[in-house]
């Protein structure tokens, strides 16, 4: 029955405790509304992936216990077809829960289940109805089908839009390793010159440190898509019928396409989440690579004219409000505080994994929200950098060959002939005197004691020649 109130239309829902007035338009009953109410903490709901693998596992649930003859076809099939829009996203709105909720997920499990019977109800002729608990979560706990979500969505998140990502950037900087294989510039370390590089080198680095990424994310992926359907309450299975979790899973796998299994111990998968502990530990390491990247990036193209200038940085927006003509490296920037969120992410992820007590972890929906936020920051972020920076980069030849001949650390091949206390003794007089390296073996009477000849010397102090030496 529908009323009106100074809040405006509402009806009477109930559910073990009692009633409960829920929004008249809203498809979720008593449970969701009891949570709205309790958690009004952040305003953050489930990310949209999270909700699509909770409707997957609640479609195949229906199948697999209509077959089992836990509950009828017609309700099944209603279920079903329920889950199947939820999945799409067509009831998103109905999702009101926010992540900062019961430990278990139950809110959410139970939003799930509530709107999902809801759909089913309509679906079915007056007089017959699908309960939450009874039909729609039939052989299945929150503490089973909560944490089976994320694994889900994050698996799905991993291997459909971060490693296509991270690959679509790798090549982009494998281009530019190919097309900078012969531009020579000095080699830094600690900050200071170093022997000389090539910039295809560098980032040839780059591109492998992407790669490196997408291996460990690979090597994560096999524990990730483990899932706990099946255990129930605390592992045991208690409520579900045999065959069930296998059934359930496999039908997820065939929807999903994902390459999901049924976890090999359910009691580690129930009381623990290291999957997502080690699956975050991954997305951090990627952070960490693209904060390398993006702060070389950053410096080597810093300037126009104080700076290295290496490199130039497509421009794409003025960059002061105050200085005419400034222009900021923006993408790496981004690209820097998507890294810094990431890092931030998986120390809340690494606590909330620290706090499973015996048979269940209570900080599922935080992992949940912070391990799917950084897989998508990254996966955007990634893209961005490939398409709107490195793609667009040109490399100011002259300049970095001038500095890789101007550094006194070319003088390193040199040690063979005359020696490292020589050769140090060359370097600073270059320095002091601001000459080159040659100049000063030449003026320091080397090629005519014997130690090299004229040839050697300029063999040796071949800059390109020392990248490949």
């Amino acid at each position: 029955m529908t009323t009106n109130s100074a809040a405006g239309e509402y009806r009477v829902e109930h559910d073990s405790m009692g009633e409960v007035r829920v929004p008249a338009h809203a498809k979720w009953r008593a449970q969701t509304q009891r949570a709205v109410e309790n958690f009004p903490v952040s305003g953050q709901r489930l990310e949209r992936a999270h909700i699509e693998a909770l409707a997957r596992i609640k479609a195949a649930a229906a199948t697999v216990n209509a077959e089992l003859g836990v509950i009828d076809a017609d309700r099944a099939g209603a279920i079903a077809s329920a889950a199947a829009e939820v999945a799409e996203g067509r009831w998103d709105d109905h999702f009101p829960v926010d992540v900062f909720q019961t430990g278990s997920g139950t809110s959410s499990n139970m939003n799930a289940n509530e709107v999902i019977a809801t759909l089913a109800s309509e679906r079915l002729p007056e007089g017959r109805d699908v309960h939450p608990n009874d039909h729609v979560n039939a052989s299945q706990s929150s503490n089973d089908v909560f944490p089976s979500s994320i694994h889900i969505a994050a698996t799905g998140a991993v291997t459909r839009d971060l490693i296509p990502a991270l690959d679509h950037l790798a090549a982009s900087l494998e281009r530019k390793s190919a097309e900078f294989s012969t531009v020579v510039k000095s080699g830094r370390t600690h900050l200071m010159d170093a022997t000389p590089v090539t910039l295809g080198q560098e980032f040839g680095g780059y591109a492998a440190q992407v790669r490196y990424g997408v291996e460990r994310l690979r090597a994560a992926l096999p524990r990730l898509a483990e899932l706990p359907l099946g255990g129930t309450a605390v592992g045991t299975g208690i409520n579900t019928p045999a065959g069930f979790s296998a059934a359930v899973i496999g039908e997820v796998a065939r929807a999903t396409g994902l390459p999901l299994t049924e976890a090999r111990d359910h009691f580690e998968a129930q009381g623990a989440r290291d999957a997502l502990v080690e699956t975050s530990g991954q997305l951090r390491t990627v952070a960490v690579s693209l904060t390398k990247i993006a702060n070389d990036l950053r410096w080597m193209a810093s300037g126009p004219r104080t700076g290295l200038a290496e490199i130039n940085l497509p421009d794409l927006q003025p960059g002061s409000s105050i200085m005419p003509g400034k222009v900021n490296p923006v993408v790496p920037e981004a690209v820097l505080m998507v890294a810094a969120q990431v890092t931030g992410n998986d120390t809340t992820v690494a606590v909330a994994g620290a706090a499973g007590n015996f048979e269940l972890n209570v900080m599922l929906p935080v992992m949940a929200k912070n391990l799917l936020e950084s897989v998508r920051l990254l996966a955007n972020a990634s893209r961005l950098l490939a398409d709107r920076t490195v793609d667009g980069i040109t490399a100011n030849v002259e300049r970095a060959r001038e500095y890789a001949e101007s550094s006194p650390s070319v003088v390193t091949p040199l040690n063979k002939y005359i020696g490292y206390e020589e050769a140090a003794k060359v370097a600073k007089k270059s320095l002091a005197e601001r000459k080159t390296i040659r100049e000063v073996v030449l003026a320091s009477g080397y090629v005519e004691r014997g130690d090299l000849t004229v040839e050697q010397l300029d063999e040796a102090l071949d800059v390109l020649r020392m990248t490949h030496p």
